[in-house]
């Protein structure tokens, strides 16, 4: 059997494959857990500098396995939704928390958990088949996977209401308009190689920076001004003691491209 979660690393670049083709990239208990896992452990690696989220074959993800999921409600447990707790949320929080920029390359559909995991990444790279749908309520179920915290952060509160209750599909074109997508490419092909070159370009920025900012953002879109203020000054106080900062400043002064290192 392939191996449902393919890892590629090229120049500080870690590009993560989610690879079950034939179920269109369905999340059955061994990919998530290996994706829960491989996440945790990115946190930690000083060779992994950004990352890119993609789906093998013509899908994304479109979420939760529900054959495996029937079978499991078939068998009469007294805790059907068990993954939430021992497989979604740890991989929302590993993935939303990630301390190195996450580029999504979403070629065709993202449903359920796999919207879900597209809305966590940094930035998102669609085509012309890039379809997102909030399929939750389709099933009978809330939502998972840590949509509730992203979705209303990149189309505001109204909108995550609309698309998770209506639970319809979202086009490519409807899903750049509302900020689903960071950029739409006009062929499907060039989803993956476009995210990969964006990370790229990531990679070799001031990483520190980055998850610095991300820490920022995570507490400014949820706290008061003065939790922001607190988070800023905490921050500027790490970066400021950088080499990259350093390297940075020096640069400027000497009319020079930095190189960062993320030290």
């Amino acid at each position: 059997m392939s191996d449902p979660l393919l890892l590629d690393r090229t120049d500080g670049v870690v590009t993560l494959t989610l690879n079950r083709p034939d179920s269109l990239n369905s999340l059955d208990a061994g990919l998530r857990e290996q994706l829960r896992d491989t996440l945790a452990e990115l946190d930690s690696d000083p060779g992994c500098r950004a990352v890119v989220l993609a789906g093998a074959g013509r899908a994304f993800c479109v979420g939760q396995d529900l054959r495996e999921h029937v079978a499991i409600l078939d068998s009469g447990t007294d805790d059907p939704m068990h993954a939430v707790r021992e497989h979604y949320n740890p991989i929302a929080a590993n993935l939303g928390g990630l301390s190195r920029p996450v580029v999504a390359a979403v070629r065709g559909t993202a449903a359920g958990a796999g919207a879900s995991l597209a809305c966590l990444a940094d930035f998102r790279i669609g085509g012309p088949s890039t379809k997102l749908l909030m399929a939750f309520a389709n099933v009978g179920l809330a939502g998972d996977t840590g949509i509730s915290w992203a979705l209303p952060r990149l189309v505001g509160h109204a909108t995550a209401t609309e698309l998770l209750l209506l639970a319809q599909p979202v086009d490519a074109a409807e899903a750049l308009r509302l900020g689903l997508l960071t950029r739409l490419v006009e062929d499907d092909a060039q989803v993956l190689p476009v995210a990969q070159e964006l990370a790229a370009r990531l990679a070799k920025g001031p990483t520190t920076a980055y998850a610095a900012i991300k820490r920022q953002l995570a507490v400014g879109g949820t706290g008061s001004l003065a939790d922001a203020l607190a988070a800023e000054a905490a921050a500027q106080q790490r970066a400021g003691a950088t080499a990259d900062h350093r390297e940075a400043t020096a640069a400027f002064v000497a009319k020079r491209s930095p190189i960062f290192t993320g030290a």
